[in-house]
C-alpha cells in the first residue's frame, strides 16, 4: 500500500512550519512549532504503521489482517510527551510575561562574549591540551602514566611506597 499523497503532504508542511516557528525567539512561537512537530510526527507514525485492519485483539475472527498496535501506542505516549512540554514551555511563557512583559528568550551573556572574542579572532581562555610543546604522540604516550604501571614512579625509577599496615587501628586509636 502506498501513503495518500494527502497525508505526505501534510507531514511535509506541519514539519516545515513547526521547524520555522521553533527557530523563532517567542516562546508562545515556539511553543506552536513544538505542537505543529508533534502532530506531523504523529501522522507520520500513522501513515508509516499502514494499512487499517481488524482490532487486534485475540480470539476475534475477522476476514481482514489485524493492524499493528505498535503505531497506535507510540502515537499516544508522543501526545502525552507533547502535553507535558506545552504545559512546561506555557508555564516558561506565563513566568517570562510576568517578569518582563514580554515572552522572547534573551541572548545569553556569555554567548555575546564568544561571539565578541570570535569577530576579534581571539581565544576565549587558554588551553594546555592543545597547545603545541613539540612532544609528539609517541613520546607523549611513553610519558603517560595510568594505573597499570604498578612499583615504578614517573621517571621510571621504582616507587618508595610505604609499607602496607597490617594492623587494624586507626590513627585515632593509636595516638
Amino acid at each position: 500500500m502506498s501513503p495518500n499523497l494527502v497525508f505526505v503532504v501534510t507531514i511535509g508542511v506541519l514539519f516545515t512550519v513547526g521547524v520555522y516557528l521553533v527557530l523563532e525567539r517567542s516562546l508562545t512561537r515556539i511553543l506552536l512549532g513544538i505542537v505543529l512537530l508533534s502532530n506531523g510526527t504523529n501522522l507520520l507514525i500513522l501513515v508509516a504503521g499502514g494499512a487499517a485492519g481488524a482490532p487486534p485483539l485475540i480470539g476475534v475472527a475477522s476476514d481482514r489482517p489485524m493492524s499493528d498496535p505498535l503505531p497506535q501506542a507510540l502515537i499516544l505516549t508522543a501526545i502525552v510527551i507533547t502535553l507535558g512540554l506545552t504545559a512546561f514551555l506555557l508555564a516558561m511563557a506565563y513566568r517570562s510575561w510576568q517578569l518582563h512583559r514580554h515572552d522572547e528568550v534573551q541572548d545569553d551573556v556569555e554567548d555575546r562574549r564568544i561571539v565578541r572574542l570570535a569577530a576579534r579572532d581571539e581565544r576565549a581562555f587558554e588551553d594546555a591540551d592543545t597547545e603545541s610543546d613539540g612532544e609528539t604522540l609517541d613520546e607523549e604516550a611513553a610519558s603517560a602514566r595510568d594505573e597499570t604501571d604498578e612499583g615504578e614512579a614517573f621517571d621510571g625509577a621504582p616507587s618508595e611506597r610505604p609499607p602496607p599496615r597490617t594492623d587494624h587501628t586507626t590513627r585515632e586509636e593509636g595516638r
